[in-house]
This record gives structure tokens, sequence and C-alpha cells, in this order.
């Protein structure tokens, strides 16, 4: 398909409606799903922390 201007282009033919809410959609998906992986990652990293601190007590309980 050849667009003449970038009003032909953005219309897509008068599809454009579909095509950009489309794309839309899916970046917001797409971003959603990094700040999810984001936050999941830091909840993991704090638990992990936890648990190291935890496991050390216990280990200079049993030393002593």
């Amino acid at each position: 398909m050849i667009w003449n201007n970038w009003s032909d282009f953005f219309a897509m033919g008068g599809y454009g409606l579909y095509v950009w809410g489309s794309v839309t959609v899916v970046f917001a998906v797409l971003l959603g799903e990094v700040i999810e992986l984001a936050w999941r990652g830091k909840a993991i990293k704090a638990e992990l922390l936890l648990a190291r601190a935890a496991r050390q007590r216990g280990d200079r309980k049993q030393a002593r």
C-alpha cells in the first residue's frame, strides 16, 4: 500500500482506528508486563534477603 501523505498513513485505508488501537493495546500490555516483572523481581530480592538474614540469625544461635 502506498500513502500520499501522513494522514493517509494514519487512516490506514479506513481501518486506522482498529490498527492503531491494536498497536496501543499491545504496547500497553507489554509495558504492564515489564512493570510487573520489575515489581516481582524486587519482591523476590527482598524475600531472599529476609531468608538470608533469618538463616544467619539461626546459625549464630546454634554457635552459642
